[in-house]
C-alpha cells in the first residue's frame, strides 16, 4: 500500500496530469473503471496501475487526479499510433480543442474503420481531457500521424462555404475526410489537395458552422452510408 505522496508512481502520474504539451516520454493517464477496461478489453498492459484503497490510499490517489470527484482507479499506459489508412478515415487540422480531438476518436471507432490523422497544431490525443472524452475509443482505435501530401486516398474537405453539399457527393474510397478548426477551418494547402469540398448545409437562421467533432461526426455518417450503398 503506498502511503507517502514522494512514492515515484504517484509523482510519475502527477507529472504526466500537469504536461502542457506532449513531451518524449511516450506514456499518458487514463482514470476511471470504463476506461481502465476498455484498455484491457483492447490489450493494453498498464506501466502502472492504482486502485484505490488496495494500491494507494484514497486520498493520495484523489491528489493526483485530474477529477474533481477522484478516482478510483488511475493506469499508466504506452502511446500507440497507427497507420493513416482505411476505406474511411478523418484527417484533423488545427483542432485544439483537445475534448473535440477525444470525441472524434470516439466518432471514428463508430462510423469509419480508419483512424483519426492528425496533422499540424491538433491538441494532444494522449491528453487527460481527449482521453477522457474518447470514452475509452483511444484504445480501440489509436490515432495516427500525417502530413497532408503522405494522405492516402481522396481528401474530402470539409468547408461552410462550400456550394456542394455533402449528401451530394460522388467520390471512391478509400476516402479522408478533412475537418479544420471552427474558426480558422482548413488551411489553403489543404483545400487545394481535396477532390472534393463540400458543407453540411444547417437550417436558415441556425449556426454558421458546427464545432470540429460535430462537424466530424455528421460527415464520416454520410460519407459512411454512401461508401456501404455503393458497396
Amino acid at each position: 500500500m503506498i502511503t507517502s505522496p514522494d512514492n515515484s508512481q504517484l509523482k510519475l502520474i502527477r507529472k504526466l496530469q500537469r504536461k502542457k504539451e506532449r513531451d518524449s516520454s511516450g506514456l499518458f493517464v487514463a482514470e476511471g473503471e470504463d476506461l481502465i477496461e476498455a484498455a484491457e478489453d483492447a490489450g493494453w498492459t498498464p506501466e502502472v496501475l492504482l486502485f484505490s484503497g488496495d494500491d494507494v490510499e484514497p486520498e493520495l490517489l484523489d491528489r493526483v487526479s485530474s477529477l474533481g470527484s477522484g478516482s478510483r482507479v488511475i493506469g499508466v499506459y504506452r502511446q500507440r499510433w497507427a497507420e493513416p489508412v482505411g476505406d474511411l478515415s478523418v484527417y484533423l487540422h488545427g483542432v485544439g480543442d483537445p475534448g473535440n480531438v477525444g470525441t472524434v476518436i470516439r466518432s471514428v471507432h463508430a462510423l469509419a474503420d480508419g483512424p483519426v490523422i492528425l496533422g499540424p497544431g491538433c491538441a494532444d490525443p494522449f491528453g487527460p481531457k481527449a482521453v477522457r472524452a474518447s470514452m475509452g475509443s483511444l484504445f480501440a482505435r489509436p490515432p495516427a500521424r500525417a502530413e497532408v501530401g503522405q494522405l492516402m486516398g481522396a481528401l474530402i474537405a470539409l468547408d461552410s462555404s462550400a456550394e456542394t453539399a455533402i449528401a451530394d457527393l460522388t467520390a471512391e474510397p478509400p476516402l479522408v475526410l478533412c475537418v479544420g478548426a471552427e474558426r480558422e477551418g482548413l488551411p489553403p494547402a489543404v483545400l487545394d489537395a481535396a477532390a472534393g469540398t463540400v458543407a453540411i448545409p444547417v437550417r436558415p437562421g441556425g449556426p454558421e458552422s458546427l464545432n470540429a467533432a460535430m462537424a466530424a461526426t455528421v460527415g464520416l455518417y454520410e460519407l459512411g452510408n454512401r461508401i456501404a450503398r455503393d458497396a
